[in-house]
């Protein structure tokens, strides 16, 4: 196998998936327009000597349909040479675009790769595919496919996580969040101006500075109707062993709908071809793999645990992990599961403060691990996502 590096990983900020968020008015081409030309402007990249480009998107509907990874490529003016293939694998759709990528350079099947994605949740709302898993009661249960929140319900059921101990974990990534835009740690963000309204978008948005525990705890269950009409009871007949559902997660404590973009480029070359710039890390190894459908957002975990076994590694022996924040109890689960210690975990924040744009939130997770990494000299990291339906996957990453 060919060694992949990272030559540069890089996003937009996370806007709010709202009206009024500072990259609503842009369409799904126009903001990705701001990472291609980045990569020409600070000469990077060659398009002439790019093979494809690999993008995810979970809602892929009106303007995010047609193989926006593609489509999106000609409407930046790359050259026509370049392929390009939109995934999806739920929210882990990203981080799956840089290891098809990365397998793809391996391999020696390609030396150049754009990998990453892209998600505008105030435009493409989340389910406005109206796919059949989500509004087939039949379907859905024959597939095992839950709704995200009550997955993370489950998990805190099943792990006697407390709603005091969600809220914490909330807490606490907003903090952590808002330290790390007050100190600038995120590097790795391209501004993107917003034409319409005339302004310059340059910091993630979804952060609450004025959070606190006590406005927390009064926030209403978001998934105990759900459970009501239905889902509970079915939960329980996998998990006879629990007698109720615990419905502790609400709007604070999940993670916040976001727009945004995010790439990075993968090469068989330590270095850019202009010679200007030298790689950021080196992907060491991957896994994909999935865990119980059941539990939808358990796989982040599973594939963590899975990468530490494949390449006899210990948490010890890395650095830092960030790993998808899926839920609160998720994060809670996978903190006890692996006895990752707290200053090696999400030490910026993690999507609940951040913001969670489906498509293009494991590319965003490497960027911002690569970024933590330089800033404290450190070598070694994991970055790991969770989708729906079990799904995960895993990174680790040597910084050069």
């Amino acid at each position: 196998m060919n060694p992949v590096y990272i030559l540069e990983s890089i996003r937009t900020p996370r806007g709010k998936a709202k009206d009024l968020g500072g990259l609503h008015d842009l369409n799904v081409y126009e903001l990705l327009d701001f990472l291609y030309k980045f990569f020409e402007q600070k000469t990077i990249l060659d398009p002439e000597n790019l093979d494809e480009v690999i993008l995810g998107c979970v809602t892929q509907q009106g303007e995010q349909a047609g193989n926006i990874a593609k489509s999106s490529s000609l409407y930046s003016n790359y050259p026509d040479s370049v392929s390009g293939m939109t995934i999806n694998r739920f929210c882990s759709s990203s981080l799956d675009a840089i290891n098809i990528g990365y397998l793809k350079i391996a391999s020696g099947q390609n030396k150049l790769i754009l990998a990453g994605g892209v998600e505008m949740m105030s435009r493409t709302p989340m389910l406005s595919d109206q796919a059949s898993i989500w509004t087939n009661i039949d379907i859905a249960l024959k597939s095992k496919i839950f709704m995200m929140g009550s997955g993370a319900d489950l998990i805190a059921t099943l792990n006697n996580i407390s709603r005091i101990e969600v809220d914490k974990i909330a807490f606490q990534s907003q903090m952590k969040a808002c330290h790390a835009i007050k100190n600038n740690y995120f590097k790795s963000i391209v501004p993107v101006e917003n034409h319409v309204k005339k302004l310059i978008c340059s910091m993630d948005e979804c952060v609450r500075e004025d959070v606190t525990i006590e406005s927390l705890n009064e926030l209403k269950p978001s998934f105990e109707e759900l459970g009501k009409n239905g889902v509970d009871n079915l939960q329980l007949k996998y998990f006879p062993q629990i007698k109720s559902i615990s419905h502790i997660h609400t709007a604070g404590n999940s993670p916040a709908m976001a727009d945004a973009a995010a790439m990075t480029l993968l090469s068989s070359s330590n270095n850019s071809s202009s010679n200007k710039f030298q790689a950021r890390a080196v992907i060491k190894d991957i896994v994909v793999t999935n865990d119980d459908p059941v539990l939808v957002l358990s796989g982040c975990i599973k594939a963590t645990q899975e990468l530490l076994k494949k390449t006899q590694l210990t948490v010890n022996d890395v650095d830092l992990f960030e790993i998808h924040e899926a839920f609160a109890s998720t994060i809670i689960f996978a903190q006890r599961k692996l006895n990752i210690p707290e200053e090696k975990l999400n030490v910026n924040g993690g999507c609940i403060a951040l913001g969670h744009p489906m498509g293009a939130t494991g590319s965003i997770m490497l960027s911002s691990l690569i970024d933590e990494m330089e800033r404290q000299d450190l070598v070694t990291g994991i970055v790991a996502t969770s989708g729906a339906a079990g799904a995960g996957t895993a990174i680790l990453i040597e910084r050069l």
